[in-house]
């Protein structure tokens, strides 16, 4: 198993899924693919299950468990999120390859306004896109450019920990979701108390956990976080809407006040073949939009506020960003166009401002980090 995990992370593997009555097949640049010829017994996946469990008390239950969440690390190879489940009444392993390197926001394709949103002081920074786009590296990337520049105390809450990072300027404490604190909501409790400057939040699920986090950056510290919201009016919409509808408006005040900027992403297969490129929405908060959050009826003019803002705020639509990945040769016109926001509208502004390039411009730039 090293050496087919080893072959596979070679040949730019994101996921592995090892299966019962199936051959192992890896995720290389986005395409599922087979890696080895012969399939594999359920005894086989079982004990390697066991392998990968990292608590006693959980491998002795391991014929009870349905779904189980850790990570794993191979020493010389990396580190990987697992996710061990049951399919047809036996088991299926799940991996995510987690780089050992701690990502910088240019190893990512990602804009240079974002060291200065990790910048700011206090208040709420949001990740969001589907399962898979890129969150956990982007918000790996902001917690290394913090802890390679400043002098903070950084408290992360995973489920389970992915990037490992060990303490530069900063003092960063990773606490893992089940091991050691019960739950989200407990371990972001505790965490106000533990003299935090910025604060991680794998996940927001729940109405608790969303309330505590604005009280977090409302009383001075920086929270950030993810919503599986694929941009950023939706994720606006998304968090207003999990509290009940007589709590609505104080939780637009509230989120208008705390909110900094909001990051949406999506991967996209490069042009060349080589990994998948970062598509990336940056919604930096400024005073009109703080206005538009706290008036529903302002809403969609949110979208234009994006885009209006790229070059005094560094801020950028997806469809701005798509356009120039186009106009880069990194990406496909079609395969850009079917991740716009409106396919339409992208496609209108493409022929009017004189876009859709061939490619034939040099493809610089990203390394296609993400999930490759």
């Amino acid at each position: 198993m090293h050496e087919i995990f080893k072959a596979a992370i070679e040949r730019g593997a994101s996921d592995l899924h090892i299966k019962a009555g199936d051959v192992i097949r890896a995720r290389i640049h986005g395409s599922l693919q087979p890696i080895t010829q012969q399939k594999l017994t359920e005894e086989q996946v079982r004990q390697l299950a066991l392998r990968l469990i990292p608590h006693e008390r959980d491998r002795q239950r391991i014929d009870e468990l349905l779904d189980y969440d850790c990570s794993w690390g191979l020493p010389g190879l990396g580190r990987f999120r697992v996710n061990i489940l049951r399919q047809r009444g036996s088991f299926m392993i799940v991996m995510r390859v987690i780089p050992i390197e701690i990502p910088a926001f240019e190893d990512l394709g990602l804009p240079p306004v974002l060291s200065k949103i990790a910048e700011n002081e206090r208040g709420m920074i949001l990740v969001t896109g589907v399962t898979g786009s890129g969150k956990s590296s982007t918000m790996a990337a902001m917690i290394g450019y913090i802890n390679a520049r400043m002098n903070k105390h950084v408290v992360t809450l995973e489920n389970p920990i992915e990037f490992l990072h060990r303490d530069v300027r900063s003092s960063v404490t990773q606490r893992d979701i089940g091991t050691d604190t019960n739950s989200f909501m407990t371990g972001l409790r505790a965490a106000l108390r533990q003299d935090p400057d910025v604060i991680l939040i794998g996940e927001m699920r729940d109405t608790e956990t969303i309330d505590t986090a604005l009280k977090a950056a409302e009383t001075g510290h920086l929270v950030i976080s993810t919503v599986h919201t694929t941009n950023a009016v939706q994720t606006i919409s998304r968090l207003i809407s999990v509290f009940p509808p007589e709590e609505q408006g104080m939780v637009r005040i509230r989120l208008s006040e705390s909110a900094q900027a909001v990051i949406s992403q999506r991967l996209l297969a490069r042009r060349d073949g080589k990994g998948r490129a970062v598509a990336c929405e940056v919604m930096v908060v400024t005073s009109t939009i703080r206005d538009c959050i706290k008036d529903p009826a302002r809403t969609d003019e949110i979208y234009d506020l994006i885009e209006e803002g790229k070059d005094q705020y560094g801020s950028q639509s997806f469809d701005q960003h798509l356009m120039e990945l186009v106009n880069r040769g990194l990406v496909d016109f079609e395969v850009a166009k079917a991740a716009a926001n409106k396919p339409s509208d992208f496609e209108l502004k493409m022929h009017t401002l004189g876009g859709r390039s061939s490619g034939a411009q040099a493809m610089s730039g990203v390394t296609g980090m993400f999930g490759s």
